[in-house]
């Protein structure tokens, strides 16, 4: 079929954040002449750290650039008054795609049947181009539809579960079918509790934000595997608090952790008991202490790529390595930045 509305090749339209949806017609071209393209936009292309299959209300995914607000590619099931106006052939099967005057993009037609072969060869193709310089996730609200096995896709989920949630079976099984989780975001009221597998499947997520009236139903707080967490808890004891850091001090749990932050909304934390309790070390008041931050492992607002500061004269040491923890606590919030530093390579960034 005739190309109606994408008739140019190329460069010059991939440097422009608008046009992304002419990746596309790099399709038609052969691999050398891909590699040429991307050779000479190799500037451009680090600013893409993702491709992000959203579908977080909607039942089939958009494509976007990251953070973008735009798209470069829609996903829809054939209608009988379908206007197909072109065919590529990705990663080997023949497409049809229509316009889209709603998103303007590209829209990738498919029978009910073909859904996951037709996002497997779109994301296989991305995968030729793009390789393993960024990240591929699939964002999603909605765990009754199935998300693809897709080759390095890793899953971010927002769910909000009421206190009466009768349907845990399925949210069960929805979790045991998933993806590698790249990010949770969930607020958890239910009475019931996640089966053991599902609970285990949160806490080896890299990134997760919970609130929970019951702190322990899921037990993030003690079974945290991933690198970031942001937790609110309505209470909380300040025994699982010292617990926790303690079991970090310990080198037993909490390997990967880089930072984590604790908000209970019904009490404040005791600052000095809390600190006198997990062995703080500290700096001098009349010095500076450093400044912890690192980047966030899901970027969902590109204008806060970077968690929040922790500047703390109080820190903990771990036993196994000697590494470094900033804690700083604040009326109801603890906050816990791991720094990979020894004491001594700490203690020489203090102004």
């Amino acid at each position: 079929m005739k190309l109606l509305k994408y008739p140019r090749l190329v460069q010059d339209q991939i440097l422009n954040y608008t046009v992304y949806s002419d990746l596309f017609l790099l399709s038609l071209l052969s691999k050398k002449m891909k590699n040429l393209i991307k050779s000479y936009q190799v500037t451009r292309f680090k600013h893409i750290t993702s491709i992000v299959y959203d579908s977080y209300t909607i039942d089939h995914p958009l494509v976007h650039i990251g953070c973008r607000p735009f798209s470069i590619l829609k996903f829809s099931e054939y209608e009988e008054t379908a206007n197909v106006k072109f065919q590529l052939n990705i990663s080997g099967k023949m497409i049809d795609f229509q316009s889209s005057d709603e998103y303007y993009c590209p829209v990738a037609l498919f029978h009910p049947h073909e859904r996951e072969s037709v996002i497997e060869s779109i994301h296989n193709y991305f995968l030729d181009f793009f390789e393993t310089s960024v990240e591929y996730h699939w964002i999603t609200n909605n765990y009754k539809i199935s998300i693809p096995r897709l080759k390095n896709l890793a899953v971010c989920i927002h769910m909000f579960i009421p206190r009466r949630f009768e349907d845990m079976k399925n949210l069960d099984n929805f979790f045991s079918s998933c993806p590698v989780l790249k990010s949770i975001d969930i607020d958890f009221y239910a009475d019931e509790s996640l089966s053991p597998e599902s609970e285990s499947r949160l806490y080896q997520a890299e990134s997760i934000r919970t609130t929970q009236f019951d702190q322990k139903t899921p037990a993030v707080l003690r079974n945290f595997q991933g690198r970031q967490a942001f937790l609110m808890y309505f209470a909380c004891d300040v025994s699982d608090l010292i617990e926790f850091v303690n079991r970090w001090k310990s080198g037993e749990a909490f390997r990967k952790l880089e930072y984590l932050t604790i908000l209970i909304y019904r009490e404040g934390i005791p600052r000095d008991e809390t600190l006198n309790s997990i062995g703080a070390r500290h700096i001098d008041a009349t010095r500076k202490p450093p400044t912890h931050t690192v980047r966030k492992s899901y970027i969902d607002n590109p204008f806060k790529p970077m968690t929040d500061p922790i500047m703390s004269h109080s820190y903990v040491v771990r036993d196994s390595d000697n590494r470094v923890a900033s804690v700083l606590i604040e009326g109801n919030t603890l906050s816990f930045g791991v720094w990979d530093k020894t004491e001594e390579e700490f203690l020489r960034m203090v102004d």
